[in-house]
């Protein structure tokens, strides 16, 4: 009698099981890192300015932060064709906002629209990790959150991050960051953070911008960072 069972599969080996678990997410394709920071009065964000196709760098000059008022930034990472198609649709919304209200956005008003508008795609998700900072110039205080792909808002008063290089920055903000930073303090630990943790990412790295957002004046500064 021939037998008709089938020889079984091997397993995988870990180099194979490895490089099928970090193709199979979106979010790793193009790489990444983010993080917003708030001090005393003040806030920072930055991203890196790597775009990659997983190890293979495309550009070094590639922003990943995006304005929507005087005082209001949001950072995508993620998909990059979906960084830039969330950036123009949020682009529009507050433009809309705008003529509709005949006023400047609120960090706290763009949280919520970009929240659901997350949660309207959640059937057919755009593959970004939001990380919203600005100052609310009503009260003068500072406000970050960040976003899951379906609009889940994580707020924090301390620190938030993004990207390929989550991990690596929870490490260093955690060991960084203090309550009531200055903004030169600030700009020194976002900095610090930042550079520290792409250092130890493969797919995030090549620079970064940095803003730190006070009430009256926002300063963008470029960072050099290892071109390797």
């Amino acid at each position: 009698m021939v037998s008709s069972s089938q020889p079984t599969p091997s397993p995988p080996t870990t180099k194979q099981a490895n490089t099928l678990s970090h193709q199979s997410s979106p979010f790793d394709i193009n790489g990444g890192a983010c993080v917003a920071m708030v001090g005393k009065d003040c806030v920072a964000i930055a991203c890196d300015l790597r775009l990659g196709m997983q190890a293979l760098t495309v550009s070094n000059n590639f922003p990943k932060i995006f304005t929507y008022g005087p005082s209001v930034y949001l950072g995508l990472t993620g998909l990059a064709t979906d960084v830039q198609t969330v950036s123009d649709t949020f682009r529009y919304k507050v433009n809309m906002y705008r003529l509709r209200e005949e006023r400047d956005i609120s960090p706290q008003t763009l949280a919520n629209l970009v929240s659901s508008s997350l949660y309207e795609k959640r059937f057919g998700p755009w593959f970004v990790s939001p990380v919203l900072a600005g100052i609310n110039h009503t009260t003068g205080k500072p406000f970050i959150c960040g976003f899951d792909s379906i609009g889940c808002i994580d707020f924090a008063k301390d620190f938030i991050v993004g990207g390929t290089a989550s991990d690596q920055l929870f490490g260093t903000c955690e060991g960084l960051w203090e309550p009531d930073l200055e903004p030169d303090q600030l700009f020194e630990t976002i900095s610090q953070a930042l550079l520290n943790a792409v250092d130890r990412d493969a797919l995030s790295g090549w620079g970064a911008h940095v803003y730190i957002i006070e009430k009256d004046k926002v300063t963008k500064r470029l960072l050099k960072g290892r071109q390797d």
